[in-house]
């Protein structure tokens, strides 16, 4: 769309290389997708807080979400990958076109609405505050958009979910749960993610929706748990204490400091089954993420 982006030496009348504007690309997410982009044939303008390295199919502009110099006048898609109420506000006034919009929310959109703890309702409002906002700015410009809500992502050692279960236990040389432990989760890949986020551009269902994207495999919190530490070297022990025990050795290490941000609704919805439909995902753009099964490698912060 964008002839400075285009690859050099095509023939005339070929078919332009679609150009790709990524919020949140140095992310976990975002990374995944700019690579999934550039070996799709995309390229790509990604946008960084910090100096990035131009590579292969991308360019970077250092910058956010406030301001950032050097934006294209037009693109083929936007994909945001970073905070939703930021990119749903620089959305509403955007100067750049693109008939495409793919966004990451989060599941605790539906998830942390009825929670006990004040902060976490309000996460929830913003979340569902910015995908009103989203929707409400695309049909005003006339824009096909898709907010996809993962679950739990993992996969490059960045995230604040199984990389620090596992990180913890590493410390701990163990790990301890309550026996009640058994709510359902579906941790999902971000290879996966970037997928998805790149299925929906071309799948007309999905304009205008909302899709929850699990992992491919559902199982209870203890036995996610249990695979984290299996897939560590060596292999912390997984300590299962009766609820009232653990309870209270949970309120001990907050006393000394340790876990002063695993609140009462955190610990409740170890027992809560956090549990998303993937079909109408299924149905619309082909989503079929793999099971749950960590190498240590991914669950190993970059150095």
């Amino acid at each position: 769309m964008t002839d400075a982006m285009n690859e050099p030496g095509l023939a005339a009348g070929a078919r332009q290389t679609r150009v790709a504007l990524v919020f949140g690309g140095s992310g976990p997410v975002g990374a995944a997708l700019l690579r999934r982009l550039a070996g799709n044939g995309w390229r790509s303008v990604a946008v960084s807080r910090d100096v990035q390295p131009d590579r292969a199919g991308v360019r970077w502009l250092r910058g956010d979400l406030d301001h950032v110099d050097g934006l294209p006048p037009a693109v083929d898609a936007i994909f945001s990958c970073g905070p939703s109420d930021a990119f749903a506000r620089w959305h509403a006034r955007a100067a750049v076109t693109s008939p495409r919009v793919v966004a990451f929310g989060s599941t605790s959109a539906a998830v942390k609405q009825a929670s006990a703890d004040a902060g976490e309702r309000q996460v929830a409002a913003r979340l569902l505050g910015a995908e009103r906002m989203l929707f409400d700015s695309a049909e005003r410009l006339g824009v096909a958009a898709t907010v996809l809500r993962p679950t739990l992502i993992y996969g490059t050692g960045r995230d604040l979910n199984v990389t620090r279960i596992a990180q913890l236990a590493r410390k701990l040389r163990g790990f301890a749960l309550p026996g009640d432990a058994t709510g359902l989760r579906q941790p999902v890949h971000v290879d996966d993610l970037a997928v998805a986020a790149l299925a929906c551009v071309d799948a007309p269902a999905t304009r205008g929706r909302i899709y929850d994207v699990p992992g491919g495999e559902t199982l209870p919190y203890r036995d996610m748990v249990a695979r984290v530490l299996a897939a560590l070297t060596p292999s912390p022990r997984l300590v299962m204490l009766p609820p009232p025990l653990f309870r209270m050795l949970l309120a001990t290490a907050r006393m000394a400091g340790v876990a002063r941000d695993f609140n009462d609704a955190a610990l409740a919805r170890m027992r809560e089954d956090l549990a998303f439909d993937i079909g109408p995902a299924r149905r619309d753009f082909d989503y079929a993420p793999r099971p749950f099964a960590p190498t240590e490698a991914e669950l190993t912060p970059p150095a």
